[in-house]
């Protein structure tokens, strides 16, 4: 029960109780001074009273209409309140979708410019394309400062490493001693890793062009996986050059190879699931529509995950190589960093060779 139907419960009940109430004391007045006119006017003002407490209770049966009327204009307000609302979302719904539209826009000219600036690349002839090989180092000429700051790096990292391995020859060669060596063995593995450095800064740049290995020779795009050497190959190919190894040692190796393995396996599905996802996300409209910005927003976002991939294999290249420091003694792992060296300076010497061969005119 509301709170206007009990203030109409007891405005009734105090109305039929008063007056008998008042009628005892007119009593006990009475019998205490036996005056009439005392009485007279005692009646008198009674009934003034119970006017006024009619007038009262007349009040009080009307005052709560006027407390239903405002129960009754409640639900009005509730309902112009969610209206309000609602317009309030219907604005802010605008809002997103004309930011987005925006955000589109800006994507579709950023498009635009980019395809303008490659259409003045290949004018000039600043894009060398199938001449890639004329290098040995698989210089690409591309107009991105980032890039061409990767290759000059490049260039000079393999100059040291060619110096670095001519290094270890000469050392292992002179049987120097195994502290001397464990120097040389350090500075290789240093090197190595300031290569992942370089690539991971030039992939933030360009990661298409990190992961076709446009900066390699041609031999060496052929044996690439994202953007650098299979690590399990690769101790398949160096393992001979080791021997001879300790029955632990041998385990060790092999049991290093498998888990090379599954993580490449699982690099591999994340490269697969991710080119599917792309592709559905390119193929999304309906052909001959001619309006493809959408896709293409959505299309960047996830090509920021190959940066990942890329990170991701040449951590495990990286794994790899330290692990097979732990595996082998300091000497075993000198003649692996130079194995290793030579290894990539024959695939540069085969790509050479290949662009230099005389090709026959039919």
């Amino acid at each position: 029960m509301n709170s206007s139907s009990t203030q109409f419960v007891t405005s009734r009940r105090m109305s039929a109780y008063e007056p008998i109430h008042q009628m005892s004391m007119w009593g006990e007045s009475f019998m205490s001074n036996g005056n009439l006119n005392a009485s007279a006017s005692m009646i008198m003002d009674a009934d003034t009273k119970l006017d006024n407490q009619s007038e009262d209770a007349s009040q009080g049966i009307l005052g709560p209409s006027s407390k239903y009327d405002q129960e009754a204009t409640k639900p009005t307000d509730k309902v112009q309140r969610r209206l309000a609302q609602n317009r309030e979302a219907a604005r802010k719904s605008r809002m997103r979708k004309k930011a987005y539209v925006q955000q589109l826009e800006t994507s579709r000219l950023k498009l635009v410019q980019l395809e303008q600036e490659l259409d003045r690349a290949r004018q000039q002839g600043l894009y060398i394309g199938s001449g890639l090989d004329a290098n040995p180092l698989g210089y690409s000429g591309t107009m991105n400062p980032g890039v061409a700051a990767f290759e000059m790096e490049y260039g000079h990292w393999v100059e040291e490493q060619n110096k670095q391995i001519s290094e270890l020859r000469t050392a292992l060669q002179a049987q120097i001693s195994d502290i001397e060596l464990h120097l040389l063995v350090d500075r290789g593995m240093s090197h190595y890793f300031d290569l992942f450095s370089m690539k991971s800064k030039a992939a933030k740049v360009d990661v298409f062009y990190v992961m076709s290995g446009m900066w390699k020779t041609s031999a060496e795009r052929f044996f690439s996986w994202i953007g650098g050497f299979r690590p399990s190959e690769l101790l398949k190919v160096l393992l001979p050059q080791l021997y001879p190894l300790a029955e632990q040692q041998h385990l060790d190796v092999s049991s290093l190879r498998q888990s090379c393995q599954q993580a490449e396996d699982a690099l591999s599905q994340g490269m697969d699931k991710l080119q599917f996802t792309l592709a559905q996300t390119v193929a999304a409209d309906p052909p001959g529509e001619g309006i493809y910005v959408p896709q293409m927003a959505i299309a960047m976002e996830k090509l920021e995950a190959l940066v990942s991939f890329v990170n991701q294999a040449d951590h495990l290249r990286r794994e790899t190589l330290q692990q097979m420091s732990r595996i082998l003694t300091i000497r075993q792992a000198a003649r692996g960093l130079l194995a290793l060296g030579e290894y990539f300076q024959r695939l540069r010497a085969l790509s050479s060779l290949w662009t230099t061969r005389p090709c026959e005119t039919t």
